[in-house]
């Protein structure tokens, strides 16, 4: 086998065991997930259906807040994630107490 060969097997090998990797952290959870990045909620609008999980990732380095007015409130500390399950009365806009110009929107469907 010459170098050339070899370094190509290696590199195929390489580049499987990312891809296997990449799959198995890529798995569907079943959850629906938001991004904080930026001070903005990524996507601003989800659509749930009523027992799923909302997920919020936060990759600013501050806090932030999933608040819902007159209803619940999520905190979500810099670089962490937290949860919320949704609820049938969860259509709801949600904004950031912290930076109130973050909104978002949960629509609940069947």
């Amino acid at each position: 086998m010459t170098a050339a060969f070899l370094n190509r097997r290696q590199l195929l090998a390489t580049g499987s065991a990312l891809l296997a990797g990449g799959t198995i952290a890529r798995a569907d959870d079943g959850a629906v997930h938001v991004t904080i990045e930026k001070l903005a909620f990524v996507p601003a609008k989800i659509e749930v259906k009523a027992g799923q999980t909302i997920e919020w990732t936060n990759k600013d380095p501050f806090a932030h807040t999933a608040t819902v007015k007159g209803g619940w409130e999520v905190m979500i500390p810099p670089g962490k994630v937290a949860t919320h399950v949704a609820t049938a009365d969860d259509s709801v806009d949600y904004y950031c107490r912290f930076h109130p110009n973050m909104k978002g929107r949960i629509k609940i469907v069947a």
